[in-house]
């Protein structure tokens, strides 16, 4: 037979109620006899009127005594109009009736205090709580209407009801999106998204995120300056730097949204340092922009899977690779990214028609600046299509931008192209997934004019006729000069117009192992970039973009190719972190990479400080020479239009004329070549990276 849940608490309850039962009885009976005299007198005199009641026990009962009844009420005064009848032993005083509700709920409290006390097995169910709960509210109900109703009829002061509470605000809403969020899945694998999915510190209104990005370079040709140039990734050898620390998050409230990432450490100094733009104007934008790596605000439509407009600083992935490398496969990416940029400025659409493609469109100032470098804004944009959890496919294009500064007729044009592909996930196994990625670039500048040479007078060769390098070699030890200002095509000599053009791919293969704790990666790329005008500047005695380098020039027609590869290995314990170290292989077919002389201006015995001298667009005199180590104030091209560096020579050698080879007015002797400080410039640059990146 199945047991009554409630038998037990109702007979502790039966026990406990011999004790309350005379008190609630008498509380009801006084209230109900409360009732009854309330109608029979009034207040007189100037105290408060004493209250009595009359209780009519029911039929066939006794009325109850209370030796209480029998005293009267000092402060009562009966008229006698009113033709009310002597106090007998059914009337019972306003004291009483509150001494006897006083120990009525004294019981019930300690009723209450010993149920949730107790501890055996056999726990009060909710069927017997409910029960209790109940009964209370029926002794509650019995008892507050009838006092309400005396108090009332004696004419003392109704009781307030209690405040209705306060409605709940309406809910703000953050970001509405009826249909389903794009790109559902895991896309932790992609190279540029980062392995970390959770956002512990985000909140309905605000997602934080903070980067740190410390690493430690060994370039194997160890220059004395610690100074290494040609990548967006590597800047010092030798030491402990920290490229970068980030803190800022998204934003993101009634459908208005909005992001901002500070930019310290290394990338504050090297990033800007490759945009000319902010040279041409006013307001130094290098220094208004400097610390921020992406500011934006915009605007959420709920319309298809997604509708967004924004406008500021957004990061571009041009080239595949994340702007940040904690999010990257490697440390130090192939040229078809380095080289290509890494942010835009401007106004941003992107649309979700459904949840697998965005189609992006872009205005922009220019190919990564902070403004135009001349009168035309650059058009481009992305289309990312992800079909499976385990393909990915991106095409960016750019075009219509003038940015060439000081050449407003050429226009450049760019495509990018990418696909990521993981074709093996198996997580219960130690080999647990494997992705390749494979990009390919083209891209060319056109116009700009007819064929014309800035130089007029001997040194460009025979007869003083301006002539091209057919190798395009700079005039790092003095082969002359050929500054070519006319107009460029992307094919080949095409009207006698040298090439402009980038030509580039990469190939990255990366496995996973442990639940992906540990991860490798192989990888590389080339290109070829004859006019250099995505070839990163080597930042020789302090040169920028804006100051461009006798040493290294960007001339049109001259030449570029390099090639790379890099083996990666990851140790991620926490999807917030990476160790990373690497072994990365470059190379150019032009001297490019700081050798053991390093790129700032030295001079033996001269106290043996590196430091930049003047200006880093001027050649710069030798120690040796007779004006000691100074800035020549001669650049390439010279005072009265000829070779820079012939004029270079004559300054430092204090007025003597340059000594040429074979008579041939090209290239100068070693003798007079040895007046001019020249940077160590390799072909070959090999390193190790030890990095730890965090992100959160």
């Amino acid at each position: 037979m199945r047991k009554n849940p409630n038998a037990k608490v109702r007979g502790y309850m039966t026990k406990r109620n011999r004790k309350l039962v005379p008190a609630a009885a008498a509380a009801c009976l006084a209230l109900l006899s409360l009732s009854g005299a309330a109608q029979q007198g009034t207040a007189t005199g100037s105290g408060s009127p004493a209250l009595t009641a009359r209780v009519n026990p029911p039929a066939g009962a006794q009325p109850v005594a209370s030796p209480a009844a029998a005293t009267a009420d000092t402060n009562q005064t009966t008229p006698a109009a009113s033709g009310a009848q002597p106090a007998d032993a059914s009337q019972i005083s306003n004291a009483e009736l509150v001494r006897d509700m006083q120990e009525m709920r004294a019981e019930i409290t300690e009723l209450k205090t010993e149920l949730k006390s107790r501890n055996d097995a056999d726990a009060l169910s909710s069927e017997a709580i409910k029960a209790y709960e109940q009964d209370v509210a029926a002794l509650k109900s019995a008892v507050h209407p009838v006092t309400a109703a005396a108090t009332t009829s004696t004419g003392m002061q109704e009781a307030t009801p209690a405040a209705a509470a306060a409605p709940a605000p309406p809910e703000i809403s953050a970001e509405t999106t009826t249909k389903s969020a794009p790109f559902p899945g895991d896309w932790t694998w992609l190279n540029s998204g980062g392995h970390n999915s959770d956002s512990p510190m985000s909140t309905k209104y605000f997602t934080p995120e903070v980067r740190f990005d410390t690493n430690y370079i060994l370039d194997y040709n160890h220059p004395q300056d610690d100074s290494m140039g040609g990548s967006t990734e590597m800047f010092r050898s030798d030491e402990w730097q920290l490229e970068q620390a980030s803190v800022g998050g998204d934003f993101r409230l009634q459908n208005v949204r909005g992001r901002i990432l500070t930019m310290f450490g290394e990338f504050a100094t090297t990033t800007i340092r490759n945009d000319g733009s902010y040279s041409r104007g006013q307001w130094q934008l290098n220094n208004a922009y400097r610390y921020v790596s992406e500011a934006w605000g915009g605007y959420h439509w709920d319309v298809g899977h997604g509708l967004n407009a924004d406008a500021g600083i957004f990061v571009s992935y041009i080239g595949l690779f994340s702007y940040y490398n904690f999010d990257n496969w490697a440390y130090q990416p192939s040229y078809v990214s380095s080289n290509t940029p890494w942010f835009f400025t401007g106004l941003r659409i992107q649309y979700w028609p459904t949840e697998k493609l965005k189609i992006e469109p872009w205005f922009i100032n220019g190919w990564q600046t902070y403004g135009r470098y001349n009168s035309k804004p650059g058009l481009g944009g992305q289309i990312l299509y992800r079909p499976k959890p385990y393909l990915d496919f991106v095409w960016n294009n750019y075009g219509v931008g003038q940015d060439d500064a000081g050449f407003p007729g050429r226009t450049r044009i760019h495509a990018d192209y990418s696909a990521q592909i993981k074709f093996y996930d198996n997580p219960k196994k130690m080999l647990d997934k494997v992705a390749f990625t494979v990009t390919g670039d083209l891209g060319c500048e056109m116009g700009g004019g007819p064929v014309s040479f800035g130089v007029t007078q001997g040194g460009n060769g025979p007869g003083g006729i301006g002539t091209l390098n057919p190798k395009g070699a700079s005039p790092e030890q003095g082969n002359g000069v050929s500054t070519y200002n006319g107009g460029v095509n992307c094919h080949s000599h095409k009207g006698n117009e040298p090439k402009q053009a980038f030509e580039g791919w990469m190939d990255y293969l990366r496995v996973w192992f442990d639940k992906d704790k540990y991860a490798m990666t192989f990888g590389g790329g080339q290109m070829s970039n004859p006019g250099r005008y995505l070839t990163l500047l080597p930042p020789i005695n302090g040169a920028t973009a804006t100051t461009g380098s006798p040493y290294f020039t960007e001339n049109a027609g001259d030449q570029a190719q390099m090639r790379d590869g890099t083996i990666t290995l990851d140790y991620m314990p926490a999807q917030f972190i990476t160790f990373r170290l690497e072994e990365s292989y470059r190379y150019s077919n032009v001297p490019y990479w700081t050798g053991r002389g390093g790129i700032t201006p030295y001079a033996p015995g001269q106290g043996d400080i590196h430091q930049n001298v003047g200006n880093a667009a001027d050649y710069i005199c030798s120690g040796s020479s007779a004006l000691g180590l100074v800035d020549s104030g001669i650049g390439y091209v010279g005072p009265d239009g000829g070779p820079g560096l012939a004029e270079a020579v004559t300054a430092c050698s204090g007025g003597a004329a340059p000594v040429y080879v074979g008579g041939n007015h090209q290239v100068l002797a070693p003798s007079s070549l040895s007046n001019i400080w020249w940077p160590d410039l390799r072909t070959n640059q090999t390193s190790t990276i030890l990095a730890i990146m965090v992100r959160f």
